[in-house]
């Protein structure tokens, strides 16, 4: 039986490119997505994928039976289509970074109550998620740490999801300290990076990048170096394929691609 898949954010790179994994896999099928423009002059914008758009997520839902609802929109948009689809019911596989404490929190409590997976993962790249592994790993014997994200120019949120979640394992495993000299002074404001728990994040937003990010940690002596590019958005792609298949299995929340791995 095929599982029947949603997708928001079509006309996006990785919602194409996500279309076209959903599309050349047998065991899935696309059944419909949603799109907040749904037509170009008076033209459906979406025919050549032969399924029914809908600018209205909760409309989509109702109408269209569906297994797994996939988003690759912008986090206000994502929040309420995740919050829609865990209500009627639908796993969501969420590649839409940047939400609040609050609404994660408020997401899980909904999935938790209804018994019904759902995945929110802030990079859907196998490599990324070992380098943010590898991480949290090193933060144990390098309190001092750097992280540096560069990501394309029409990325909306910085830092990315990737970084703020490397920063968070690294916080559960590093020694809470303040970095750089205590009487240090920013001649331009910003110059040192977002501060989280002590330790610097950089971003990088330029034409020509697609996903890349460097954790930096020093110590007296030696630095280390922990690096992943994605090169082009074919990199996301196994993740989202994995995820689509593991969310079945779950009655919860889960947030990042390393809980499932």
């Amino acid at each position: 039986m095929n599982t029947k898949i949603v997708v928001a954010g079509p006309r996006g790179k990785m919602g194409a490119e996500a279309i076209k994994m959903i599309t050349n896999e047998p065991d899935f099928q696309l059944v419909a997505c949603i799109d907040r423009k749904t037509a170009e002059n008076g033209v459906d914008a979406h025919s050549h994928l032969n399924v029914p758009s809908f600018e209205d997520a909760e409309e989509c839902f109702t109408e269209i039976e569906t297994d797994i609802f996939v988003d690759l929109t912008v986090p206000d948009v994502g929040y309420v289509h995740t919050k829609a689809a865990l209500e009627q019911n639908i796993r969501p596989v969420i590649g839409t970074t940047g939400f609040t404490d609050e609404q994660l929190n408020e997401l899980s409590t909904l999935a938790w109550e209804k018994k019904i997976g759902c995945i929110i993962a802030p990079n859907f790249a196998i490599g990324a998620v070992l380098m943010m592994k590898f991480s949290k790993m090193a933060a144990k014997y390098f309190s001092d740490v750097d992280i540096i994200e560069k990501h394309h120019d029409n990325k909306l949120d910085a830092p990315s999801g990737s970084a703020i979640k490397t920063a968070e394992l690294i916080k559960d495993r590093r020694t809470s300290k303040k970095q750089g000299h205590p009487n240090e002074k920013e001649v331009l404001p910003g110059a040192r990076g977002a501060d989280f728990d002590g330790m610097k994040i950089h971003s990088v937003r330029l034409p020509g990048l697609v996903a890349h990010q460097e954790v930096l940690f020093g110590s007296p002596g030696q630095t280390l170096s922990i690096k992943h590019d994605s090169y082009n958005r074919d990199s996301f792609m196994e993740g989202i394929k994995l995820s689509i298949k593991e969310v079945q299995n779950l009655e919860e929340l889960v947030y990042g691609l390393e809980n499932i791995l």
